[in-house]
């Protein structure tokens, strides 16, 4: 499946934003809402139509509305913060959420936590700011799978190519939407250049 970078450049602006290190969390969290916003209306751009009549205050008219339903399941915590932006726009939309924690020395994901509509029919896209080893991404969209889902769209502000490979390996079929596939990944598993660990980013919590 595709990797689409949105090169919007309002999306491009704000990812600026939430890279530089004097962004303070109030801030971070509005901006990471407003890119999240540009990134799903990107991920969603193939969601099914039907044609309906409505009456507009002059005639009658011809026009379409949504004929799919929706599914968004955060990764938590960081995936927390794009969860707004897909309910308050999508109308039709069921919630799920996946708790994976990297562990530090091996950066293997471990789930602790997970709560799964039905996901049949539904077009579900996988929330996580930073695709960087693929681990935790493949490992919720297993699972997402496993609960019915089968159009995927994995949603994220930024990702390393070595994510982006390790997840196309296993899911092929999973398209994958991101403001920008950085340079790589360091020892630590972090993207460089990145913008820093996005949940302590989002809630203040630096050591």
């Amino acid at each position: 499946m595709s990797v689409t970078v949105v090169e919007h450049p309002l999306a491009q602006h704000l990812l600026s934003q939430l890279r530089d290190v004097t962004t303070e969390p109030e801030i971070f969290r509005r901006l990471a809402r407003q890119l999240t916003t540009i990134l799903v209306i990107e991920a969603t751009k193939g969601l099914a139509l039907r044609e309906v009549t409505v009456q507009t205050p002059l005639t009658e008219c011809k026009t379409q509305v949504l004929a799919e339903g929706l599914a968004t399941v955060p990764i938590l915590r960081a995936g927390l913060s794009m969860l707004e932006p897909v309910l308050e726009m999508f109308p039709d939309v069921k919630v799920g959420y996946v708790g994976l924690e990297r562990h530090e020395d091996t950066a293997i994901a471990r789930s602790y936590y997970m709560k799964l509509p039905k996901l049949e029919g539904r077009f579900t896209l996988c929330l996580d700011p930073m695709l960087a080893t693929g681990g935790s991404a493949a490992k919720a969209i297993g699972q997402l799978k496993v609960a019915g889902a089968r159009k995927i769209a994995m949603v994220c502000v930024i990702a390393s190519p070595e994510g982006v490979d390790y997840l196309q390996a296993i899911h092929p079929d999973v398209a994958i939407v991101t403001a920008c596939v950085d340079e790589c990944l360091n020892h630590r598993k972090y993207i460089v250049p990145g913008l820093g660990d996005f949940g302590d980013r989002l809630y203040g919590t630096f050591e």
